[in-house]
């Protein structure tokens, strides 16, 4: 009896309660997906698990724009179509800085709706 208690004492130290995996997650990918995984993990010199968690520790996940957000995107879509159409109109009609103008306010419009979409 005495043999085996010092056994399990040289044995590996228990892990603490926080360092133990509890959970088991089962994933479907495709096959590329799969050997696109596969490939980076061996180039990473970690099992497919360490990798899989240093990309969700790592990840930072952009929330979905709500659907008043949404609302106001099209919106301002809608105001630089309307100033796109104006500007082509006067240019037509040879009010070349009315043009300029609108081709300015236009490129405004469309900044401010990249960055919307950018911080959201």
């Amino acid at each position: 009896m005495n043999t085996i208690r010092n056994k399990n004492k040289n044995g590996r130290p228990r892990k603490e309660a926080a360092e133990k995996k509890g959970y088991k997650v089962t994933l479907k990918m495709a096959t590329e997906e799969y050997y696109s995984l596969k490939s980076k993990a061996r180039l990473a010199g970690i099992t497919r698990s360490e990798y899989i968690r240093d990309c969700i520790q790592s990840s930072v996940v952009k929330e979905r724009l709500s659907s008043e957000l949404m609302g106001q995107i099209r919106e301002l879509s809608g105001m630089a179509n309307n100033v796109n159409q104006l500007a082509r109109k006067a240019n037509a009609a040879g009010y070349g800085e009315a043009h300029r103008n609108c081709m300015d306010t236009t490129k405004g419009l469309d900044d401010i709706i990249k960055r919307i979409e950018d911080g959201c």
